[in-house]
């Protein structure tokens, strides 16, 4: 560690380089932390978890109870004789509530840009965005079933849109402005579990159902202009683009908006003078040949029908480049899609279990390439690329529900059926550091 401070300061290394090693050292030594606990409140299992994006402090969560809660993960509340921090909730809001949610919180986020709003979805049917400060309802969405997620976009500028993925077949976009339903997203055959946005286009927006399929939508347009499927594959990361070959491609190019494929004109018999009969183009001026004519993948029927998984993704996490995405579905399977080209990397992640019929949350810690899974009663983290186990992380004792990372402290916060959120932090002397000392108790009079 201390040879890297000295290149630092010599010049021989960026500090941004320098930054990103010690945030994959701190990170390749995370465990069960010794010195820091979350005094959940919660009467029911841990669904959701979120840490803020703005200041990277404060943690919300979501229970069966219909419970929300919020802690203040940099400052603790008191500290026990043994040196372990407690964060307590700063508020609870449950049932008693006026106007709080009478089922499970599935999903619960932050406003992106402020602390001062938090949305919640639940198995009432209800979508509810809180007032942090007066810690009350401020505007309430009814919605046709069961709300499994809730999102909303990171990058935004030009929108305040919660999207909303319910039992019901279509994704109901949701405006905070108005105060009304501004989008209905018609494309899934069944209920929606998992909704993403992106992050590197406001508009752009990622579901999956339970009917097996990953759909994208432009919000700007109609229908989906991209269906992932399992079976269109590309091996390992995306390939160097080589503009001579890129252009040779026919039959079947990207666009901006979905994909190209090449259609003939049509064309009629018609009898000429002598009695032979000769085809032409039903439209005069244009080139005999092939032309190439867009075609919208999610109004194709070959297209449509694709499917990312056997069976419902219950699960989407998008990297932080905004390049990948990572999907989990219920036939037990992570997949990592490239969202340039709509491939299945076909990365082989090791044995994995997921609940059936559950929302699932995965978190993804960018310095070390980390997926966070959860698998029954424990937590993988697996290496986004080699798809191998990195680690396995056990503490709870029952089914894990949600996995949220804090890029921030290195942190990882796990929620599970057993009411409590663990936290998990890099150790006090991470392996590698050179000239460390040991922290084995001794006193001063010892030979």
């Amino acid at each position: 560690m201390w040879n890297e401070v000295v290149n630092r300061q010599l010049g021989r290394s960026r500090p941004s380089a320098f930054a990103s090693r010690v945030r994959a050292s701190r990170l390749s030594s995370i465990k069960l932390s010794n010195n820091k606990e979350i005094v959940s409140l919660h009467k029911g299992g841990v669904n959701t978890l979120q840490v803020d994006l703005t200041e990277g402090r404060y943690l919300l969560s979501g229970a069966s109870d219909g419970s929300a809660a919020v802690y203040d993960i940099q400052q603790a509340t008191s500290c026990d004789s043994n040196a372990v921090a407690k964060h307590k909730p700063l508020f609870l809001v449950d049932k008693n509530v006026q106007c709080g949610h009478s089922y499970a919180i599935s999903s619960a986020v932050w406003y992106p840009v402020d602390t001062g709003l938090f949305v919640t979805g639940s198995y009432d049917q209800y979508v509810k965005v809180w007032d942090t400060n007066m810690t009350q309802v401020e505007m309430s969405f009814k919605m046709p079933g069961m709300v499994y997620g809730i999102a909303m976009s990171s990058v935004a500028t030009s929108h305040m849109l919660i999207a909303t993925g319910t039992e019901d077949v279509q994704v109901r976009l949701c405006d905070i402005a108005s105060g009304a339903f501004t989008h209905t997203l018609s494309g899934h055959r069944a209920g929606v579990f998992s909704v993403q946005w992106s992050t590197s286009n406001e508009w752009v927006l990622m579901t999956g159902g339970c009917d097996g399929a990953i759909r994208f939508w432009d919000i700007r347009r109609a229908g989906c202009f991209r269906v992932l499927d399992q079976f269109q594959t590309q091996l390992g990361r995306r390939p160097a683009i080589s503009g001579s070959k890129s252009a040779k491609l026919s039959g079947f190019q990207p666009s901006d908006s979905g994909y190209s494929v090449t259609a003939r004109l049509p064309q009629k018999r018609i009898t000429v003078a002598n009695g032979t009969k000769q085809s032409c183009s039903l439209y005069k001026g244009q080139p005999k040949g092939s032309v190439i004519q867009r075609l919208h993948p999610g109004m194709s029927s070959t297209h449509n029908r694709a499917t990312a998984h056997f069976g419902a993704v219950t699960g989407l996490k998008i990297t932080e480049d905004g390049m990948y995405l990572l999907s989990a579905g219920t036939d037990s399977r992570l997949r990592l899609w490239d969202i340039e080209s709509g491939c299945n990397t076909l990365v082989n992640y090791d044995a994995l279990r997921f609940q059936s019929k559950k929302n699932v949350q995965l978190a993804v810690a960018s310095d070390l390439s980390l997926v966070f899974v959860p698998c029954t009663t424990s937590v993988k983290a697996y290496d986004i690329w080699s798809g191998k186990t990195f680690s396995t992380f056990h503490g709870h004792y029952e089914s894990v529900n949600c996995c949220c990372f804090s890029s921030a402290d290195q942190e990882l916060y796990t929620g599970s059926n057993d009411r409590e959120i663990l936290v998990w932090s890099p150790s006090v002397s991470t392996a590698g550091d050179e000239g460390s000392e040991s922290l084995t108790d001794h006193d001063n009079w010892s030979d």
